[in-house]
């Protein structure tokens, strides 16, 4: 799975290196909602919460149908209604969404692996005015690691 997480993270920071931070998921995001900063700097990717349903072959293979989910957060301390005449800002949040997006939509991981498909998409606010796009991608993965030699 290492794998899958590499590629992710190498194939982000080649395709948008405008981004402060790419990282390991770990809860930095809740952990700020709690104190007064966040333990990341913005914009910034984080990459995890794995979630694999694995399928048995025998003799030590398996295949797995997995999601893994990315995190696109920014600080918003722009006014973004109408009337301010910044909204411009909020196209510019959508639109490295989309960037972020388009950066990993049918990326081959691994050899072992199908390439990322997206399959669930949202976007949320935090306290301290954080924006956070989400995105899911399904992938399969084919191990052989447990196989006697």
């Amino acid at each position: 799975m290492e794998e899958i997480f590499i590629a992710i993270m190498e194939q982000i920071a080649r395709e948008m290196p405008e981004l402060s931070l790419i990282d390991e998921d770990y809860g930095q995001l809740e952990m700020g909602a709690e104190e007064d900063h966040y333990p990341v700097t913005f914009p910034c990717v984080l990459i995890g919460n794995t979630d694999s349903n694995w399928q048995d072959l025998g003799y030590g293979a398996q295949n797995s149908e997995s999601l893994i989910t990315i995190r696109l957060a920014i600080d918003c301390y722009h006014d973004t209604s109408y009337a301010s005449g910044t909204y411009d800002k909020a196209r510019e949040r959508q639109q490295m969404a989309n960037k972020l997006y388009k950066a990993l939509q049918c990326l081959e991981c691994s050899e072992n692996a199908s390439p990322l498909v997206r399959e669930k998409s949202r976007d949320y606010a935090l306290p301290g005015y954080i924006k956070v796009f989400e995105t899911t991608f399904s992938f399969t993965l084919h191990d052989e690691s447990a196989m006697e030699s």
